[in-house]
C-alpha cells in the first residue's frame, strides 16, 4: 500500500462524518447576501450599455439572445461629451471632475496617513501624563453626528475665505480618528522588546517609527488608506456645500447633472457615469484587498 492511500481517508470515514448544517445555513446567508449586494452593481453595469428606449420600456435584456439591440458602449463617450465644457481648461468638464477627484483623494488621503501614523505611534508608545483620557476624548468625536458640525464647519470656511478652493477640499479631512484608533490598536501589538533594542542601537522615535513600526504595519496602513480613498471618492455633501463653480466640482457632485434634463433623466447616460466613478474604487481595492482582509484579522488578536 502506498503512502498515498495510508493518508487517504476511506469511503467509510467519509461517510461517517456528520453533515455541518449549522455551517451550510451560515454560508448559504452568506452567499444570498452577497448576490443581493450585487444585484444595484450588474443594474448599473447592464443599464449603461443600453439605449433610452430599453431603458424606459424596462428591457431587462435587449441584447442576444433574447434581442437584436448591440451592446451601447457609445454611451461612456456620449456621458464624456454631454458632461459640459470646462470653461478655464476648455475640455469636457468630466474629465475636470476626475482631476479634481484624484488631487482631492490622494491629497487628503496622503495628509491622513501621516497624521494618523504619528498620532498613533504618540499614544501607542510615548508616555505622557493624560495620554489615556485624551485618546478617549478624541474617541468621543465619533460619536457626534456628521451633519451636526456641518453647519459650523461651512461657516468656518467661509470665515477663512476657503469658500470654492481646494483648501476647502482637501484640508478638513486630513485627520481621521478612526484611522488613529485603528493605527494605534496595530502599533501596541508589536512588542515592545523591538523598542529597545532600537534604544540600544541609538534609534530615537522617528527613526524606530518609520524604520521598523511602518513597515510592519503595512496592511493597517493600507486598510486606513483604502478607507479613506472610498469615503472621500464618494463625497458628495460637502463637495456641494464649499463649492461654487462647476470647475470646482469632483465626480459625486456631476453626477447629478444627468438626474433631470428636458427630456427626462437620461438614466443610461446616469449609469454610465456611474460605472465610470465606481470603476477606479474596484481597481484600488482589487490591489490592496489582500492587506486590508488580513489587518482585519491581525487587529482583532491581542497580542
Amino acid at each position: 500500500m502506498t503512502q498515498a492511500n495510508v493518508n487517504r481517508p476511506s469511503r467509510n470515514t467519509l461517510a461517517s462524518r456528520p453533515v455541518e448544517w449549522r455551517r451550510i445555513a451560515i454560508y448559504a446567508i452568506l452567499v444570498i447576501g452577497a448576490i443581493i449586494s450585487l444585484i444595484p452593481f450588474l443594474y448599473m453595469l447592464t443599464s449603461s450599455l443600453k439605449s433610452y428606449g430599453s431603458i424606459i420600456t424596462n428591457n431587462f435584456w435587449p441584447w442576444w439572445p433574447f434581442g437584436s439591440e448591440p451592446l451601447q458602449w457609445n454611451n461612456f463617450q456620449d456621458t464624456i461629451r454631454d458632461s459640459g465644457t470646462d470653461p478655464v481648461w476648455h475640455i469636457p468638464l468630466f474629465y475636470r471632475y476626475f482631476f479634481n477627484s484624484i488631487l482631492v483623494t490622494v491629497l487628503s488621503t496622503a495628509g491622513t496617513l501621516l497624521t494618523s501614523i504619528l498620532a498613533a505611534y504618540a499614544f501607542a508608545n510615548v508616555k505622557m501624563p493624560g495620554k489615556n483620557t485624551l485618546f478617549v476624548l478624541i474617541l468621543a468625536t465619533l460619536m457626534i453626528p456628521n451633519d451636526l458640525t456641518l453647519v459650523p464647519k461651512v461657516v468656518m470656511i467661509y470665515k477663512l475665505q476657503w469658500y470654492n478652493t481646494y483648501l476647502a477640499l482637501i484640508l478638513p479631512f486630513m485627520v481621521s480618528v478612526f484611522g488613529i484608533f485603528l493605527l494605534r490598536q496595530f502599533f501596541m501589538q508589536i512588542p515592545k522588546e523591538l523598542y529597545d533594542a532600537a534604544r540600544m542601537d541609538g534609534a530615537g522615535h522617528v527613526r524606530y517609527l518609520f524604520s521598523i513600526v511602518v513597515p510592519l504595519s503595512w496592511p493597517a496602513i493600507l486598510t486606513v488608506a483604502v478607507l479613506n480613498f472610498v469615503w472621500m471618492w464618494d463625497s458628495f455633501k460637502w463637495p456641494l456645500l464649499v463649492t461654487r463653480d462647476s470647475n470646482m466640482r469632483v465626480l459625486a457632485v456631476g453626477l447629478q447633472q444627468f438626474m433631470a434634463s428636458e427630456g427626462g433623466t437620461q438614466t443610461h447616460l446616469l449609469m454610465a457615469f456611474a460605472v465610470m466613478v465606481v470603476a477606479p474604487v474596484l481597481i484600488f481595492y482589487f490591489f490592496t484587498q489582500q492587506y486590508f482582509t488580513e489587518s482585519i484579522s491581525r487587529t482583532g488578536i491581542k497580542g
